[in-house]
């Protein structure tokens, strides 16, 4: 099997989505994309660093645009291969990954085959294991080892975003509070301390929180804090010693990391618990007035895009913002519908997203 970059975008996709590329088993999408990049581009320095594909041209150009979109995806549900059909009148394709993100690569990968003129010099970066833990992070292993692969003037995701540009994200920060009581035989119940009871002030506290909603560059991020896993007890006639509620807290970009860690202990400040903060990432502010960020979005508003918006939920833009790289995600397909059984995507979204971006990636 070969990928045809000059197809149509549309079929691109299909033939990416046929190809299943489940996190920690992408070797194989990754080989037919290095083939593809290596034999069907010119003027791209190709490069293959684990099972990340990375492709740049050196054509002394004003400005440098990074693409990235990550290769894998979740587990298969049923849903490969690639089905098209008409939801509410509209062609779509089904198929895992049709939205997160395999129609952002195909578009990335038929601009780097068929742009003849581009008005700025291109880093592609393909990798794998996104949708896992971020030990396992393609991106974060080429920061770590080739660092020089993500500068850059400006890095646009390919996630999606139906359209719109999706500015910055959200930083994410999750706590587990533990509640710890005396064990005992639940018949004779006042012997012991029931450590889940002990955990009723927390989700209390949770009910009652009012989560804050912050403009920044008019991109409004809506915060939220949320209990994600209740657990407790050893045996249906024992009094539980031990209670665990995880929390995740995901905060506008104006915040720290040490700043979200300080507001969480607040909100359960005076409650007899333990507090042991068990992953965090930072969030991406939008920089949105960067010149090549302004030139985006003035170029995707002149050709019918969506508009611009903050990203709900945390994406690798983080990686780029830290490193002082405006970045924002822009890609065909409704993030509502990633990761579902019946994810779905437009056609037309896959069409649109190409010229607008064909426009912005070309002199003229």
């Amino acid at each position: 099997m070969t990928l045809d970059l000059r197809a149509d975008p549309i079929q691109l996709t299909a033939a990416l989505v046929d190809v299943p590329s489940v996190s920690r088993d992408e070797a194989k999408i990754a080989d037919l994309v290095e083939q593809a990049l290596r034999e069907q581009t010119t003027g791209f320095e190709v490069l293959r660093h684990g099972n990340v594909v990375l492709a740049r041209t050196h054509r002394g150009l004003p400005t440098r645009v990074i693409l990235a979109g990550h290769l894998d995806t979740v587990p298969i549900a049923d849903n490969v291969p690639s089905r098209p059909a008409r939801v509410e009148g509209q062609a779509v394709l089904f198929g895992c990954g049709t939205v997160d993100m395999k129609s952002g690569d195909a578009v990335f990968l038929h601009l780097a085959a068929t742009i003849t003129d581009p008005a700025h010099d291109l880093t592609l970066i393909f990798y794998d294991g996104e949708e896992i833990a971020a030990e396992f992070n393609g991106l974060a292993h080429i920061e770590r080892d080739l660092p020089e692969w993500l500068e850059g003037d400006l890095a646009i995701l390919g996630e999606p975003s139906a359209g719109w540009i999706e500015a910055g994200c959200q930083g994410t920060l999750r706590v587990r509070l533990t509640t710890e009581g005396v064990r005992a035989h639940s018949a004779r119940a006042w012997l012991g301390d029931n450590a889940i009871h002990a955990l009723a002030p927390v989700l209390a506290r949770l009910t009652a929180y009012h989560a804050r909603k912050v403009d920044i560059d008019g991109c409004v991020y809506r915060e939220g804090l949320s209990a994600v896993r209740v657990s407790g007890g050893v045996a249906g006639n024992v009094v539980p010693d031990v209670g665990e509620v995880d929390v995740n807290f995901r905060f506008a970009p104006d915040r720290t990391v040490e700043q979200a860690i300080e507001h969480v202990r607040e909100v359960f400040a005076g409650l007899d618990l333990t507090f042991e903060v068990t992953d965090s990432s930072p969030g991406a502010l939008p920089g949105l007035t960067a010149p090549a960020a302004r030139t985006l979005i003035d170029s995707v508003n002149a050709h019918g895009g969506g508009g611009v918006r903050a990203k709900f939920g945390w994406t690798d833009v983080s990686r780029f913002a830290a490193r002082g790289i405006p970045a924002v995600n822009f890609g065909p397909g409704d993030p509502n519908l990633a990761h579902k059984r019946d994810e779905h995507v437009p056609l037309a979204q896959i069409s649109a997203v190409t010229a607008m971006l064909r426009t912005y990636l070309s002199r003229g």
